[in-house]
């Protein structure tokens, strides 16, 4: 089995910064790329950012220049720093990552459990 326990979020006011953290753990042969996405009320869950194992990043242009992923590879994590939150930011944030298992050579796309991002005006 694989997990990725998610930790981070809360209230912030506009402006302000706020970190996210993931961490997969389990039978991990590997790790391909590892992304945030979110999700507001009413709304389709939506691609934030993710990394590669090179540390190649996307960006949504929503997001673009305000935040920034990052990962280490060593400990499987994957971070989601988030500055110059805005109000349009509020949801829930959830990571993802394609893994592959010692027990199936197939990758597989596993989620985190998700965390609430609110920013206030």
């Amino acid at each position: 089995q694989v997990q990725l326990v998610q930790s981070g979020g809360g209230l912030v006011q506009a402006g302000g910064s706020l970190r996210l953290s993931c961490v997969a753990s389990g039978s991990i042969w590997s790790i391909n790329i590892m992304a945030w996405y979110r999700q507001s009320p009413g709304m389709e869950r939506e691609l934030v950012a993710y990394i590669e194992t090179d540390n190649s990043a996307y960006y949504a242009d929503s997001v673009e220049g305000r935040f920034t992923i990052s990962r280490d590879n060593a400990k499987n994590t994957v971070s989601l720093q988030m500055n110059n939150l805005k109000p349009e930011d509020t949801a829930v944030y959830y990571c993802n990552a394609e893994i592959t298992t010692y027990s199936d050579v197939r990758m597989h796309y596993y989620w985190g459990q998700g965390t609430q991002v609110t920013v206030s005006s």
